[in-house]
């Protein structure tokens, strides 16, 4: 049991870190270099980075927090692997991750939506469940434009699809305690939601400021 308590928390202390580490830092650091932070506040930065960099600033930006959901989940399929469950080092580590995300240490625990991260810990489940989270993130975002709807619908369908396609009960229970983490943690959204108050992504560019003028 101690050898994989030593397996389990480098792999717990490496998905937390890069779960908590702000995907713009890094991307403003190794990929940009221009501090992306500043390009606009928390309801305008998303139209004055797509205003600047397009689709492809775009691409790059997710290939950047790709990268870095993915290392945590292949660190611990590699740990664990060693006693033979990789996938339940996958999904551990997803857990994790999103648990970064949501509550990140380095900014007073108050993360994001966690869709990306949703989704890599989903295909660390399975690549049947990662694609079905993946496409009901997309459909919501897509359709709707909030970010929140997206967290929700990965989180509901990576429940489903879990109790649906997972055999192993470990590994069911890690899906479904990742999944129930990003539901409890989107009640104020889901509340927002309801009222109509919650903000929707937008990949317009602000102009109402100029009507100041």
């Amino acid at each position: 049991m101690s050898v994989y308590w030593l397996l389990l928390l480098p792999t717990a202390i490496v998905a937390y870190l890069l779960g908590s580490m702000d995907t713009m830092v890094l991307a403003s650091n190794f990929v940009f270099h221009r501090n992306l932070r500043r390009l606009g506040d928390h309801t305008r930065w998303l139209s004055n980075f797509y205003r600047l960099y397009g689709v492809g600033g775009f691409l790059k930006l997710l290939a950047v927090e790709l990268v870095k959901d993915l290392i945590p989940i292949l660190l611990g399929a590699l740990l664990l692997g060693i006693r033979g469950h990789a996938d339940v080092g996958r999904a551990f580590a997803g857990f994790v991750l999103v648990l970064g995300r949501l509550f990140p240490v380095f900014y007073g625990f108050h993360g994001s939506h966690a869709c990306v991260a949703l989704i890599a810990a989903a295909f660390g489940v399975g690549t049947s469940v990662g694609a079905s989270v993946m496409l009901a993130v997309m459909l919501a975002v897509g359709l709707t434009r909030y970010l929140s709807l997206g967290a929700l619908g990965g989180a509901v369908m990576f429940t489903m699809v879990s109790v649906l396609a997972v055999d192993d009960r470990l590994l069911l229970r890690l899906a479904l305690f990742t999944a129930g983490l990003v539901l409890l943690r989107h009640i104020p959204a889901l509340v927002r939601l309801i009222r109509r108050t919650e903000p929707r992504l937008s990949l317009k560019e602000d102009i109402t400021y100029k009507l100041d003028k």
